[in-house]
């Protein structure tokens, strides 16, 4: 038995950023290296996604994962036990095969995906490199140019504003360094902006604002003011990327912004998204319409894709497949990446890989519901993404990773480029 054969597989319940029960996995290989991952989880969810095993009733609001957990220790442990940890593929199709699901809901997205990256991990560990490097291998590191969330909404801030994410993108930066000092510089000034103004109720799920506006268009007018109040140009060196996350706005086949107490047809709905863009310095739009609305999405990437990026998140969840027809259809021009929503890092890896055949630009994504876990990161330098999302610049378990980039590119000691406006067109 070879040094990275796997010696062991351990799960343990960890909590999560919201306080809620989530999965650890530890995988020790015969040679003594060790890789430990936790799930994610996220709230707006795409109707795809890998699904997390909860094992319902009364305690922890039903969010527990004592089943998940057991699922780890047992079935996948005695099916994992033996392979070889440096091989990815055939570890991640053991567990697909071993589940047995489309949507690996008998073992568990979160039991498979916490498993998968923790061997992942491993192998990285067992050639004694950091996980990044041993994903890229000798080619050169691009760090992802950030989207970081100034202000939060919809399923993550109580619907206090429609919109999920309104966030900013450092695209006139040099450095992953200088995009983090931008952020920070920004995010700094939208708070004061908001208390100055008496329109601060707190933060959301993510580390945003949780605002008080009356409208959302009001969100991009404080966030365009933040950036000039930090002493930038809005469009040249900082933009902004939205989060319109439609399927939680729409209702019997319209969109609804509640606040604003409207309701749109798709036709009106694109215009007005259109009309943002034509106002703010808007480069991005994740999920303009909802995820059965390919016509929507269609229409709208035909109309704006030449100079916007428009992200499938609910509406691709991290499919290969969808990804694929998407790029046939035209219903969008990139891809958001987010490990749990497949539930292996094979599955991961392959809808990255049909974005990146695409021509579409691709974004690793963290969840609402996050840990103090940074390999995300990791994977968006090891696969050259192009862009990370995050989540906001608060909150220890979204610092944890932005600070984890900022280690990477120091480790590569000017041996490696900042991706900034060219991630957009995914290059």
């Amino acid at each position: 038995m070879s040094k990275t054969s796997i010696a062991s597989v351990k799960g343990r319940q960890v909590w999560d950023s919201r306080g809620r029960p989530t999965v650890e996995a530890e995988v020790t290989l015969k040679g003594g290296a060790l890789g430990r991952a936790i799930a994610p989880a996220g709230t707006s969810i795409g109707s795809g996604e890998a699904v997390d095993l909860r094992d319902g009733g009364t305690a922890f609001g039903g969010y527990g994962v004592a089943l998940a957990v057991a699922n780890v220790n047992g079935e996948i442990a005695k099916a994992l036990t033996g392979l070889d940890g440096a091989q990815q593929e055939t570890v991640d199709q053991t567990l697909i095969d071993l589940d047995a699901t489309d949507d690996k809901s008998r073992l568990g997205g979160n039991a498979c995906i916490a498993v998968s990256m923790a061997v992942a991990h491993a192998g990285a560990a067992a050639h004694k490199l950091p996980l990044w490097r041993h994903l890229l291998g000798e080619s050169e590191p691009v760090l992802p140019l950030p989207e970081v969330q100034i202000f939060g909404g919809g399923a993550h801030a109580g619907a206090r504003i429609d919109l999920q994410d309104i966030m900013i993108m450092p695209v006139g930066a040099d450095s992953f360094a200088q995009a983090m000092a931008w952020s920070a510089e920004v995010y700094r000034a939208a708070g004061l902006n908001m208390a100055e103004r008496r329109r601060l109720t707190g933060v959301a799920d993510e580390g945003g604002y949780w605002p008080n506006f009356n409208t959302n268009e009001d969100a991009l007018a404080e966030t365009v003011r933040a950036i000039e109040r930090a002493g930038f140009r809005p469009g040249e060196q900082i933009a902004l990327s939205l989060d319109i996350a439609a399927t939680q706005l729409q209702k019997l086949g319209r969109y609804w912004l509640t606040i604003e107490d409207r309701c749109f047809e798709r036709g009106p709905f694109s215009e007005l998204l259109l009309d943002w863009a034509a106002r703010f310095p808007i480069v991005s739009f994740e999920d303009p319409f909802a995820e059965d609305d390919t016509q929507g999405m269609t229409a709208f990437t035909e109309a704006a894709g030449e100079r916007l990026q428009i992200i499938g998140d609910d509406y691709l969840v991290t499919n290969a497949e969808r990804v694929r027809a998407a790029a046939q259809s035209g219903a969008c021009n990139a891809v958001l990446i987010k490990p749990n929503q497949a539930g292996t890092l094979s599955e991961t890896k392959a809808a990255l890989d049909a974005g990146k055949e695409a021509g579409f630009a691709t974004i690793v994504s963290a969840r609402s519901g996050e840990s103090e876990d940074v390999s995300i990161v990791h994977l968006a330098v090891g696969w050259s993404a192009g862009q990370l999302k995050v989540g906001s610049f608060a909150r220890s378990e979204r610092m944890a990773k932005w600070n984890e980039a900022l280690r990477i590119e120091e480790q590569c000691a000017g041996h490696s480029r900042f991706a900034g406006a060219g991630a957009l067109a995914g290059r």
